[in-house]
């Protein structure tokens, strides 16, 4: 058999063009110069430089390789220009995102991207009783070719849907933190019932909800020491000496346990959290957070001192490490929200408080300092 070498040559250069092409577009050019560095930024932080505008073509770039059931995927390279993505049709669009804005839907892909599975496979996989839900569910999937069923009845993604869900999945795990935050609204607006119907929002409770904390610490046996510090501006301070919240990030996120603490309604809904005689719900310490204008907290464990910033429950800076320090212990600051709250705190009111605390908790020094 002859090889066309010619032929052969003339593919190589078209593939060497194409390969220029899309380098190009992923390190354009600069005028003047044979080389470009670029700083390096933060995860969140996109680099922006003089020219940049004209540059750099307003594009999304996106490829992917993957082992799926066995068998190695590579997808070619794909962009989408930001006038496609601006130009979606809106009513299509949401039509997709509603045939995955279910919590079983995205079980179901999920389940079947790690091997194809039965109906049957998938009621017992997924703990969903009946095989009515499930196959409503399928026909929602299928519908929006986001399904398929292969031979022997076993469901999968189809091939050509395998990185888009994964890129959706991708861009849903760097917004899964705008959840807490709408969390937060919604605690605002439904303030009143953390607190008792009989009764305005006592600023009272929110400072004890915050103190609760370090009792629950105490009660574990890590905690001896509580000081409530008064501030001229209305702030208060509540610091302990336990062990001091975690500071590592939760497995699979980009999300420390200190921000989770502070910004998941729901985190302790089992754990008995401070309850206002009367109130609907109890407090814990995120909703002390969406009650507060704003809040510092500080955590000294593992040798560091960590630090980080909220406004109404919305994280203003990452956990930051800003010191060293052989201590340990939790500092809360924060500034009740003078939108939700009346008077200020009441010296009179603290200290009855802090009396039915030391017999309460006859090991746990607790005081007040102006």
């Amino acid at each position: 058999m002859t090889r066309d070498l010619s032929k052969e040559l003339d593919e190589l250069k078209q593939q060497m063009a194409d390969l220029q092409q899309l380098v190009r577009h992923f390190m354009p050019e600069r005028k003047g110069s044979a080389a470009v560095s670029h700083p390096v930024t933060s995860r969140h932080e996109p680099t922006t430089e003089p020219g940049d505008e004209a540059d750099v073509a307003n594009s999304v770039f996106y490829s992917g390789r993957m082992q799926v059931n066995g068998l190695g995927l590579r997808l070619e390279p794909q962009e989408r220009r930001m006038e496609q993505l601006l130009g979606l049709n809106g009513e299509k669009a949401a039509k997709v995102l509603a045939a995955l804005g279910h919590k079983q839907r995205l079980d179901i892909l999920r389940a079947v991207l790690q091997e194809p599975l039965t109906g049957a496979e998938l009621v017992d996989r997924l703990n969903m009783g009946t095989t009515g839900q499930l196959y409503h569910h399928l026909k929602a999937l299928q519908g929006a070719d986001l399904l398929v069923q292969e031979h022997g009845g076993r469901y999968t993604l189809p091939r050509h849907r395998l990185l888009p869900f994964l890129l959706l999945l991708a861009a849903a795990g760097d917004l899964l933190d705008a959840s807490d935050y709408l969390a937060m609204q919604e605690t605002r607006d439904q303030a009143g019932t953390y607190f008792s119907a009989a009764a305005d929002l006592d600023v009272h409770h929110l400072l004890w909800a915050v103190v609760e904390n370090s009792i629950l610490e105490h009660q574990e046996g890590y905690c001896s020491e509580v000081g409530i510090f008064l501030h001229g501006d209305g702030s208060v301070t509540v610091a302990d000496n336990g062990r001091g919240i975690p500071a590592q990030l939760l497995p699979g996120t980009n999300l420390s346990n200190v921000q989770s603490v502070l910004t998941d309604i729901g985190r302790f809904s089992s754990a008995a959290p401070y309850q206002v005689p009367g109130a609907e719900k109890g407090i814990t310490i995120a909703i002390a957070n969406a009650l507060s204008q704003k809040l510092t907290v500080e955590v000294r464990r593992d040798g560091k001192i960590y630090r980080q910033e909220y406004r109404r429950g919305i994280p203003q800076t990452d956990l930051l490490t800003v010191g060293i320090s052989s201590e340990t212990g939790t500092r809360i600051t924060f500034t009740p929200d003078s939108d939700l709250f009346g008077a200020g705190l009441e010296r009179t009111k603290l200290e009855e408080r802090i009396e039915e605390l030391r017999e309460a908790y006859p090991r746990l020094a607790i005081a007040v300092f102006d």
